[in-house]
């Protein structure tokens, strides 16, 4: 059968179903897979030696020839296999252990690569256990690739299949000739040739920035299409925003920057697809709150759909209060509670609801709820009618990943800060030094928080502080403390903050469910315990939760890390205090993962290109400008066209 990109690797020569399961452990099932398995090394076999020159220890590579070869057993018993071989400038044996099939591959008068180590076996050199090639240079001889391995699956034969397929596999380049020459690109055939089999180093560069390219590229054209298509066949409802009156706070620059463009998309037949980002109290909230209004003003209702009760129940209030003076009902759906109104506030109960009509759909946290759960709340709108769509995030994103993966939608980033906040004062604090935390804390007037990452003891993270453990230790220490975790009922939770709220408790020892959205104005001291185990984004949305008011706040990051590397992460957080900054930090040292929380929210996984390198990001952005800004639609470019649309239909696929 003909091989193409597509083809399941079973059905590849010398495969089959045995090796075809083996390599699922390293992600391969097609072709296409096996052909970017990337070489993670390679060993420098390239310099061949004369017999004459070879030295004890050496690692070398020789031509020679094959003058005998036989079977021979050691005084121990051992079974070896010993092979004479000469050049033109000497003779030298070759030793091979337990490897009798040996005989019947290499034959005297043979002309071999051989690269292996000379040692010392009894009083004479040897080449020990070299690997062996005839008449190629596929192993030795050369740079040799070394791969990501598993159980049954070795580099020599990961090496043998992929030469086979470089030469079995017609692989049109998707990449327009004027893109390939105006990026002083390898053409992809040789580029994949290059990084599995290259002449040399600079080869390897070359083939690796195309392939990098290319990553980073098709991420960028997969962003466009959906774009693209969603433009061309979503309809919604046109907001337009007239006497909206001033909520009464004083505004920053970014957050009217924002409130503008959202109403631009507003006024648009094509639906709003919109992500707002901005730290912890930079005021999204009334960014969101204002568009609600004007929706509330051209009669359409809007929903607001949080991840907890908690966030559910605070929006509730705020917006609550924020609209007061405007004459609209605002009502709050969760399990316990199904209120109406012309904006509703809720919990994955608003998914429920089967909505005759509606305006805009504001989703906070958006990567916390399933893919699911929001294509069942766009399904509960009447056909061929979109509401406009707005995401809110305090999840700092950076610029390379709002170019790549974020590319389909359209982003607004408050950065400023509302006025009179102070910066909250953060410290990373080592096991000598927690005592005397403890006895800081009880000096100080205001309310405290303590985070513990996990909620009962892990057995594979035996270090991790559970937060049950810690409350009964905290109670020890200080006299007022309050429990609060992810396995409580909502009504618990509620009963739990309301009393923290209303200073019952001095202290409240928890796990992340404070990430997001809780609001306490009079907390002004976060402890963080396991601070290692949290990405810098996340402990910077912990550090939100205090420095709410005018008051000077604390963070204290508790950890029992020895390792340096970690403790100088954690001490970005004592001099950063910017979201996105600190989010470039945690991109270079953690990887886009950390930026979604997990790779199954949404990271892909590069296998050559970089989220930190953004003048690749540039240059493949203006690349697909190039063409799109001449032919929308990519018509004369058939090959790039099927990629786009394999993309979308994979997108839809996913929900």
């Amino acid at each position: 059968m003909e091989l193409t990109l597509e083809t399941p690797v079973r059905y590849v020569p010398h495969i089959g179903p045995v090796m075809a399961s083996r390599l699922i452990n390293l992600e391969i099932f097609t072709v296409q897979d096996l052909l970017y398995h990337v070489p993670f090394r390679y060993d420098d076999f390239s310099l061949v030696s004369p017999i004459a020159r070879v030295q004890p220890r050496e690692t070398v590579t020789i031509n020679a020839t094959i003058n005998s070869i036989r079977n021979f057993f050691t005084k121990t018993g051992k079974k070896i296999q010993e092979a004479k071989v000469s050049d033109d400038t000497g003779t030298l044996t070759v030793i091979w252990f337990n490897q009798t099939y040996l005989l019947k591959i290499l034959h005297p008068g043979d002309r071999v690569h051989l690269s292996g180590k000379i040692d010392w076996f009894g009083n004479k050199l040897v080449l020990s256990n070299p690997q062996y090639e005839i008449n190629t240079s596929l192993h030795t001889g050369r740079l040799v690739p070394v791969y990501p391995e598993t159980a049954g699956v070795s580099s020599k034969w990961l090496r043998g299949r992929i030469a086979f397929l470089l030469e079995s596999v017609s692989l049109a380049d998707f990449l327009p000739m004027e893109i390939i020459t105006s990026h002083k690109l390898m053409d992809l055939q040789s580029a994949l040739r290059a990084v599995h089999f290259p002449e040399n180093k600079s080869a390897i560069a070359e083939g690796r920035r195309r392939i990098a390219f290319d990553e980073v590229f098709l991420l960028q054209l997969a962003a466009y299409e959906q774009k693209r298509i969603w433009e061309a066949t979503q309809r919604a409802k046109k907001i337009v925003p007239r006497n909206i009156p001033h909520i009464p706070f004083v505004l920053t620059n970014d957050q009217n920057q924002a409130i503008a463009e959202i109403f631009e998309d507003l006024q648009k037949p094509v639906p709003m697809n919109r992500l707002l980002v901005g730290d912890v109290g930079s005021g999204k909230t009334i960014v969101a709150a204002t568009a609600m209004y004007a929706a509330f003003k051209s009669g359409l209702p809007s929903v607001l759909m949080a991840p907890t009760v908690i966030l559910a129940q605070q929006h509730y209030e705020t917006i609550s209060k924020l609209l007061a003076p405007f004459k609209l009902k605002v009502g709050l759906v969760t399990s316990d509670k199904k209120n109406t109104g012309d904006i509703l506030i809720g919990t994955h109960a608003l998914l429920q609801n089967h909505f005759k009509k509606l305006g805009l759909v504001v989703v906070d946290e958006q990567h916390r709820f399933g893919v699911q759960q929001r294509a069942q709340l766009v399904g509960a709108l009447p056909a061929g009618r979109q509401a406009h769509f707005l995401t809110m995030t305090a999840t700092p994103i950076p610029r390379t990943i709002a170019k790549t993966i974020l590319g389909n939608i359209d982003v607004s980033i408050l950065n400023e800060m509302p006025k009179g906040r102070i910066k909250v004062k953060t410290w990373v604090v080592p096991p000598t030094k927690r005592e005397a935390a403890y006895h800081w804390i009880k000096k100080q007037p205001g309310q405290v928080f303590i985070i513990c990452p996990l909620i009962d003891p892990s057995e594979t993270l035996t270090e991790v502080k559970a937060v049950k453990e810690e409350y009964e230790k905290i109670k020890k220490i200080f006299p007022d403390v309050g429990l609060l975790h992810g396995k409580m009922k909502a009504t618990e939770k509620t009963n739990v903050l309301d009393n923290f709220r209303n200073k019952k408790y001095k202290i409240l020892v928890a796990t992340p469910v404070v990430e997001v959205g809780i609001d306490i104005p009079n907390a002004t001291i976060m402890v963080v315990e396991g601070a290692d185990r949290f990405g810098l984004g996340q402990l910077h949305q912990l550090r939100g939760r205090v420095g709410r008011g005018s008051v000077q706040s604390y963070c204290l990051l508790f950890t029992d890390s020895p390792d340096e590397k970690t403790i100088s992460r954690l001490k970005a957080l004592e001099t950063i205090h910017n979201g996105p900054a600190l989010a470039e930090v945690d991109l270079t040292l953690r990887g886009p993962g950390e930026v979604f929380g997990t790779r199954q929210h949404g990271a892909p996984h590069l296998k050559i290109a970089s989220f930190t390198d953004m003048k690749t990001v540039n240059e493949t952005q203006a690349a697909l400008h190039s063409l799109t800004r001449r032919d929308a639609t990519l018509s004369a470019f058939p090959l790039l066209r099927a990629f786009a649309k394999k993309s979308t239909i994979q997108e839809v696929s996913k929900d």
